[in-house]
């Protein structure tokens, strides 16, 4: 596929990156020649200097015969424009966009359609965020919780604690010790590597364990890889921007929530469109503050400003005070692996968060979703089946005996409204969602075509 990004920043960069391991052609535009060479002296992707919403550097880019225009720029309206420039005068299938301001969203069905702005496919970073954070304090002790088939199912991620009934055991035991609860370990991370699982693995305490199962289910198998946490009441936000608004909109009728914000007016505004968020105004840094608003008693601590280091600082002091659980939101990827796991419980990549969503409109077949896991490690793929035995490779075989690639395991299957776990002996038919696990990132080519209709005897 021949695909132009525009914007070689962290999201656009890691994208490349991504898609160029996959035999895409790749071609980059961006006004930083530094940044453009450091990505061509790592990756095979061909780059262009200019801006982005130019018609110049779009030709230059190729894109008469380009599939695809993803515009990831800093600027909304860059992004807006290059759009309507791809579809005006190269007829480009394909637009996705990346739009931040919440103005233009609160629009998006009147202002992003062909009789507008052309946009196929609009991607928003901090709403993107704003429904991961709430999924993770929706389930107490979680890492990570992806959502497939609309919630139906969802893939979580916690770590196997000393003590867990499961740890020192083999995941077979987990079938026999819970027989209502079906579930499936997709993946177990041991210090860092994968290992794919097999009914005679046993777990070991600080495993991260990837399970999957039906989402009224997820509490009780957590509850076998570790202690239980109660469910969270208490959550308090540092910063009040668009993530950390957002986010208290969306809870704040289920938690008690506080937000500081250091910007007086900013504090006036949010105290306006928030109904039961108390707002406070100071530095979330403030030890003094923290201790008058009885951090001690609080279930989570979010920093959502975008300071890296202040976020980071807020959260070790957060946490040092007697904050339960802290998350905290990293732009720096290179930050992520060096603070999750100590301190901080939980680092948040907004760029891993926007590529799986950018990913799942790139994958060749039908892909309905995608999540990058582990900072990019792994990922997770809901694939839906078409066709019948003789025209597709799943579709009228037993899940043992479709032809997987390494490193590439089954979890679960949806069906209208039915979660099914995916056992040797389930048959995949027509119009199933299939979720899979990939640890090998580069089979990913050999995933896609086993869902591509009409390749079963090629």
């Amino acid at each position: 596929m021949k695909i132009v990004i525009l914007g070689a920043g962290q999201v656009g960069g890691t994208l490349a990156e991504n898609l160029a391991n996959e035999a895409n052609d790749i071609t980059i535009i961006d006004t930083d020649i530094n940044r453009l060479r450091e990505l061509q002296d790592r990756l095979d992707i061909r780059t262009v200097e200019g801006s982005a919403s130019y018609p110049s550097a779009l030709a230059q880019a190729g894109a008469q015969d380009a599939d695809m225009l993803i515009a990831v720029t800093n600027s909304d309206e860059v992004n807006m424009i290059a759009c309507q420039i791809g579809q005006t005068l190269f007829n480009i299938p394909t637009k996705i966009a990346r739009v931040r301001a919440h103005d233009y969203l609160q629009q998006d069905k009147l202002l992003f359609n062909k009789d507008a702005l052309p946009i196929d496919v609009l991607i928003s970073p901090e709403q993107l965020v704003t429904q991961h954070i709430k999924r993770l304090i929706e389930q107490p002790g979680a890492l990570q919780v992806l959502d497939f088939a609309d919630g139906k199912a969802q893939l979580v991620a916690v770590k196997a604690y000393y003590g867990g009934p499961l740890v020192g055991r083999e995941i077979s035991y987990l079938r026999t010790h819970m027989p209502a609860v079906d579930t499936r370990v997709a993946a177990i991370f041991r210090q860092g590597k994968p290992i794919i699982p097999q009914g005679s693995t046993v777990i070991e305490a600080d495993d991260e364990v990837f399970f999957i199962a039906a989402k009224k289910d997820i509490r009780a198998v957590m509850s076998e890889l570790r202690r239980l946490d109660n469910p969270y009441k208490r959550i308090m936000i540092a910063g009040g921007g668009n993530i950390g608004a957002r986010l208290a909109s969306n809870i704040e009728a289920d938690f008690r929530v506080k937000i500081i914000e250091r910007s007086m007016p900013r504090c006036n505004q949010l105290a306006r469109t928030l109904n039961n968020t108390i707002v406070l105004n100071g530095s979330a840094s403030d030890k003094e503050l923290l201790l008058e608003e009885n951090i001690e008693d609080t279930d989570v601590f979010c920093a959502l400003t975008n300071d890296d280091e202040a976020n980071i600082m807020a959260s070790m002091l957060a946490k040092r005070l007697g904050a339960r659980t802290v998350m905290t939101l990293i732009n720096n990827p290179a930050y992520v692996d060096l603070v999750q796991g100590g301190v901080i419980d939980i680092a948040i990549s907004p760029q891993q968060t926007t590529i799986g969503a950018l990913l799942t409109h790139v994958r060749r077949g039908d892909v309905a979703a995608v999540h990058s896991l582990r900072r990019g490690a792994a990922e997770a793929l809901e694939a839906v089946a078409h066709g019948d035995k003789r025209s597709s490779k799943v579709v009228g075989r037993t899940i043992e005996d479709i032809d997987l690639p390494p490193g590439t395991t089954i979890g679960a299957i949806v069906r209208h409204d039915e979660v099914l776990i995916a056992h040797d002996d389930v048959v995949v038919e027509n119009g199933d969602h299939v979720i899979l696990f990939l640890v090998d990132k580069r089979r990913i080519g050999e995933v896609e075509r086993l869902f591509q209709v009409g390749l079963a005897f090629f």
